[in-house]
């Protein structure tokens, strides 16, 4: 059974900066594409980005500049660095592994983590 476990939200400023991790435990994570999305209040989960086995990245137009996958196979770890963050980063922001497919739709992804909050205050 996968398990991954989210850390490093919180409530920061215009225009800081966070880094997310997501812990992976239970499978064979250095295989898998790993990808983070988010949800805002009242509105859809969206892609936000990707990685894959070869470390190949994958960014939402919306983060595309400002934002930064990252993995660590040997830790099974993946992060999301976030800079330049703007109060619509605002977010429940989730790490899933990929089974199948396009990376950008959460449909293709079957194990999720819990989220970590993100808070951007103006």
């Amino acid at each position: 059974q996968v398990r991954l476990v989210e850390s490093g939200g919180g409530l920061v400023q215009v225009g800081d900066s966070l880094r997310l991790s997501c812990a992976a435990s239970g499978g064979p994570f250095s295989r898998n594409a790993m990808g983070w999305f988010r949800q805002a209040p009242g509105k859809e989960r969206e892609f936000v980005s990707a990685i894959n086995w070869s470390r190949s990245t994958f960014y939402s137009d919306l983060v595309k500049g400002r934002f930064t996958i990252s993995r660590d196979n040997a830790e099974n770890t993946v992060y999301l660095q976030m800079n330049m963050l703007k109060p619509e980063d605002t977010a429940i922001y989730y790490c899933a592994s990929h089974n199948s497919g396009s990376y950008y739709r959460a449909f293709n992804y079957n194990y999720w983590g819990q989220g970590t909050q993100v808070t951007v205050s103006s």
